[in-house]
């Protein structure tokens, strides 16, 4: 292709710019964020030489939004160019500083034309896997926001209302289980704790779901939350207990909204052609196995070898050099949500594969500290996924982890 188009990005309109190959400018159009908008670039492009068998690629500054999809859609190239690149870019061309929307375009373009080879396009992922990538980041969104209004919730009891902590520390989930949170809503201060009931207690736990051991549960919380306490002012505790039960619907709504997204996530997945092969391997339940794909996607031109697969997860070191000094650090820019899921299923390999726990005890024997070697686990189970996904083939456990005197395969290469 010998045209190449920039898109500077805004929220109601687009400045559009159209170089070929020498760099000169062809076309420069402003667009409307909207259908209207969308006709009029694709008729440009048009008319410059874009055709189905030979389309113009395309640099934006974001992967997101209705233009990005739209020109996914359309099957061509398009290259999403991290801002702070471009602004690099730009001081190549003006050293004063100025910038416009239009200047933007060109930059964007001009990136292509010289340097296409050194920035990735958005992957050719079908439409399924776009769709476990919205849902399964929706619901690591959820889990983040359910984690803070549960922080924020226990802070704020804290100042007022140890009691109420202490009757859940013991137990999983803490607060953010479901009878707990009914308890709450029933007695957000300490007196209206006191005042419960064994019967009301009772009544609590069923209607949060529990089904065994109610008798006992509400005999031991009732001797918790009547228990000798630090109390604020009375009024002072209203008015907490007021705040505490405002906190208490933001959790409520986060938790149910977590609980929501996972059933979609992981039904979108179980519908999926890879989803047989990623579960496969020990320490991927279905809902990590979703992040992992979502953040993977299913084109398998997307990561030529596993080693690019690794630094995309940061679970490749990266390596300074300069003169006589060298150094390996660990790699700090990459995919946060594929390198969160990543020490999940690193973590939980290590009871549900010897082969896993093996590999992390040898790193750990030979001075890696607990994070380097689940990252070095990491990067092992990723080169593991990329030949099973590549090859179409289920883990197997010691063909990724060979028993010594058996020569391993190149399935972490």
């Amino acid at each position: 292709m010998e045209v190449f188009c920039g898109i500077d990005w805004a929220e109601d309109h687009h400045d559009i710019a159209i170089v070929d190959r020498d760099g000169q400018l062809l076309a420069r159009r402003r667009i409307s964020d909207d259908a209207a908008g969308l006709a009029a670039l694709l008729a440009l492009l048009a008319e410059h030489g874009d055709s189905a068998g030979d389309q113009v690629p395309v640099a934006i500054e974001t992967p997101r939004g209705l233009l990005t999809a739209c020109l996914r859609a359309t099957g061509r190239k398009v290259y999403p160019i991290n801002p702070m690149a471009v602004a690099r870019y730009r001081d190549r061309h003006s050293i004063a500083g100025r910038k416009s929307d239009h200047g933007d375009a060109v930059v964007l373009a001009d990136i292509l034309r010289t340097d296409a080879h050194a920035h990735r396009p958005l992957p050719a992922d079908t439409e399924l896997a776009q769709a476990i990538a919205v849902l399964a980041r929706a619901q690591q969104d959820a889990v983040w926001a359910r984690t803070a209004a549960h922080n924020k919730l226990r802070s704020h009891l804290r100042e007022y209302y140890p009691a109420f902590l202490a009757a859940f520390n013991g137990t999983k989930g803490g607060i953010m289980r479901s009878e707990a949170r009914a308890i709450l809503a029933a007695a957000p201060t300490p007196a209206a704790a006191a005042a419960l009931t064994l019967a009301q207690l009772r009544a609590l736990l069923r209607k949060a779901g529990r089904r065994r051991g109610i008798d006992a549960d509400a005999a031991r919380l009732r001797d918790a939350l009547r228990a000798p306490q630090m109390r604020q002012l009375p009024l002072v505790e209203q008015a907490m207990g007021r705040q505490a039960l405002a906190l208490l619907g933001q959790l409520d709504a986060a938790c149910a909204a977590a609980a929501d997204l996972e059933q979609a996530t992981v039904e979108s997945f179980n519908q999926h052609p890879d989803a047989g092969i990623i579960t496969s391997f020990p320490g991927l339940g279905p809902l990590t196995s979703a992040r992992v794909l979502a953040e993977t996607g299913d084109d398998r031109s997307r990561f030529a070898d596993a080693k690019g697969l690794k630094a995309y997860a940061g679970a490749a070191p990266v390596t300074r050099a300069s003169g006589k000094t060298r150094a390996v650090l660990h790699r700090r820019v990459k995919n946060q949500r594929l390198a969160a899921a990543g020490y999940v299923w690193a973590f939980s390999a290590l009871t549900a594969s010897p082969g896993a726990r093996t590999h992390y005890d040898r790193r750990r024997k030979d001075g890696d500290r607990h994070a380097a070697a689940q990252r070095n686990l990491f990067g092992r189970l990723l080169g593991c996924l990329h030949y099973c996904l590549a090859t179409g083939q289920h883990y197997h456990e010691n063909t990724a982890f060979p028993t010594p005197g058996h020569a391993p395969c190149d399935i972490a290469a």
